[in-house]
């Protein structure tokens, strides 16, 4: 409720009104006008004339009312909306999170393992260096482009923790906006929801080059080298290293060599987005084959790391961003300025995350048991999709083929529907996924595979 102060003239005595009797509302404002006006130098003020009696209002407008609501966030907003549904047979398809069959939460055993070793350990809880856990920080880099790689034996790699690969990208994005003020990155259509955001809250100049194509539900290989060959000289070119978000479409081995020689001829950046390292085929080394080849190439690439995927590790928000230079002084001035742009964003990163890596990967037994869990992680998910390709195909008589979803690749598929039947397979059949069309096998068990099968079949024939 609005405070108020009052200043009371009159020019009889019958006119003055005692704070009693305002309490008990004898004010008698009768054949009186009423009259607003802003304070001269308050425009939270209010001067309320009655007459000869007039109050002075301290209103009680918030200085932030010209703030407006933000829309939910397209992907997570979608898991808040799942929450909320009641329905027994509900499905969320929207957020890039690995299940187990009972479509439960998973901890892998390794983290689990290295989680007691460091309680074990006692370590302490003081702050990083800006760039993060050095022991982190040579393992991550080593996994990414292998440690025998002469880039890293040459000291030619800045390499920075940063909060998973969002806070990676965004570390990228501020040093391109820093010292490339030229410089605009070309995006895949489509592309991760948040890649836009990261770009646009940097002030990059970001735009597309074309990379799916629906009439195949495929890769538009012509357009996108088209697209890359068109850009200005000099552009930054975003590519997703494996597993494609949201299509599940890669490049095979010949086109990403085509594609790395388009951008050497146009002596464009080739900027890697690694968010499934291991996660997608189950092994880290092919995984990393794109951007090794680039690398081998002599090229300078920027490259982000996650490991929210592959160990499970999402709210830790542990990832590192790489850039890889044509020398070692070169990369020591880059990482100095990288440094510089992380300390008033966030200081420093977390650092139980980044242990927890570190120890993984220094530990030849904990090692080896990480690369099991991932081939079952990603083997779980390939039984997933090859049962929702046998079940979409058993149940839909119509003769449409359906095998592009045993072509994608990774934890998503991209299912060609439109908004209209994204909306009916949430209304209809309670399965929640991003308007775009992706679903998230991960989150998928085989035994609601015919489930999903007949929500896609009647959405995609009976919703235009």
């Amino acid at each position: 409720m609005a405070s108020s102060v009052f200043s009371l003239a009159s020019a009889t005595p019958s006119a003055s009104l005692s704070s009693h009797d305002i309490e008990k509302g004898k004010l008698n404002l009768r054949n009186t006008s009423l009259c607003f006006k802003k304070e001269k130098n308050n425009p939270f003020m209010k001067i309320k004339s009655f007459g000869r009696i007039s109050m002075v209002v301290a209103s009680n407008v918030s200085r932030f009312e010209g703030i407006t609501m933000a829309p939910p966030d397209p992907i997570l907003g979608v898991s808040e909306a799942f929450k909320a549904d009641n329905h027994e047979l509900k499905l969320n398809l929207g957020v890039g999170a690995y299940r187990t069959e009972e479509l439960e939460p998973y901890v892998l055993d390794v983290v689990k393992k290295a989680d007691k070793l460091l309680l074990e350990k006692g370590e302490n809880r003081e702050y990083l260096p800006i760039e993060g856990l050095a022991a982190f920080n040579k393992v991550t880099a080593d996994l990414l482009f292998g440690a025998d790689n002469p880039v890293i034996k040459q000291q030619r790699v800045a390499t920075v923790q940063g909060l998973s690969g969002t806070g990676s990208l965004r570390l990228a994005a501020a040093l391109i906006e820093r010292y490339f003020p030229w410089g605009e990155v070309l995006i895949s259509s489509p592309t991760w929801g948040n890649h836009k955001n990261i770009f646009n809250d940097a002030k990059v100049p970001w735009s597309e080059y074309r990379y799916y194509d629906p009439k195949t539900v495929g890769l538009d290989f012509e357009g996108m080298m088209a697209d890359i060959k068109a850009a200005p000289e000099g552009s930054f070119i975003l590519l997703h290293g494996c597993a494609h978000n949201p299509t599940g479409i890669d490049p095979t081995p010949e086109q990403w060599e085509i594609i790395a020689d388009v951008i050497q001829e146009k002596n464009h950046i080739p900027f890697f987005d690694i968010a499934y390292q291991g996660f997608a085929s189950g092994s880290l080394g092919a995984d990393a084959a794109s951007v090794r080849m680039f690398v081998a190439r002599g090229m300078e690439v920027i490259a982000a790391q996650s490991y929210s995927k592959n160990l499970g590790l999402y709210a830790e928000r542990i990832g590192a961003i790489n850039v890889i230079c044509s020398s070692p002084d070169a990369a020591a001035r880059v990482k100095s300025q990288l440094k510089r742009i992380a300390r008033p964003m966030y200081s420093n990163p977390p650092v139980h995350g980044a242990r927890i890596v570190a120890n993984i990967v220094g530990d030849a037994a904990l090692f080896k048991e990480w690369n099991a869990e991932m081939e079952m992680m990603a083997g779980r998910i390939k039984n997933v999709r090859d049962k929702l390709f046998d079940s979409l195909s058993s149940e839909d008589k119509s003769g449409k083929d359906w095998s592009f979803v045993l072509k994608q690749i990774g934890m998503f598929s991209f299912t060609s529907l439109n908004k209209a039947q994204c909306d009916n397979m949430t209304t209809k059949w309670h399965i929640y996924m991003t308007k775009d069309g992706r679903i998230s096998l991960a989150g998928l068990s085989l035994a609601k595979c015919e489930y999903l099968a007949d929500a896609i079949i009647d959405s995609y024939h009976n919703v235009s």
